[in-house]
């Protein structure tokens, strides 16, 4: 009985390790998305460096990612970017290549 103890255990701390990976991969992707906004938007470097905090929070809002594209979609409109939905969802996309690249070489 030990064995299959010892066996579930490493199954529960294996999908523990995958599931911190994913949080912190979609993290930083969101980090990214909001640095990829700013520079459309024209902020400072400053603006820029806050506002990338804001959308990683904005992504605690619900499930899933329709609460940061809202956010950006939002915000580049209010300050007159002409964007669509498609080109955020598009560079969401290649933000997580991004993110997950940047985090396997960090390992």
């Amino acid at each position: 009985m030990t064995t299959f103890n010892d066996r579930e255990k490493a199954f529960e701390n294996m999908y523990a390790h995958d599931q911190e990976m994913q949080f912190r991969i979609q993290a930083r992707r969101n980090r990214l998305l909001g640095e990829w906004a700013a520079a459309r938007m024209g902020l400072t470097p400053e603006e820029t460096d806050a506002y990338a905090k804001a959308v990683v929070q904005a992504d605690f809002e619900e499930a899933g990612d329709e609460d940061v594209i809202r956010k950006l979609l939002g915000d580049m409109t209010q300050a007159g970017v002409d964007i669509a939905e498609a080109d955020v969802r598009t560079a969401l996309e290649e933000q997580q290549v991004t993110a997950r690249r940047q985090f396997i070489e960090a390992q």
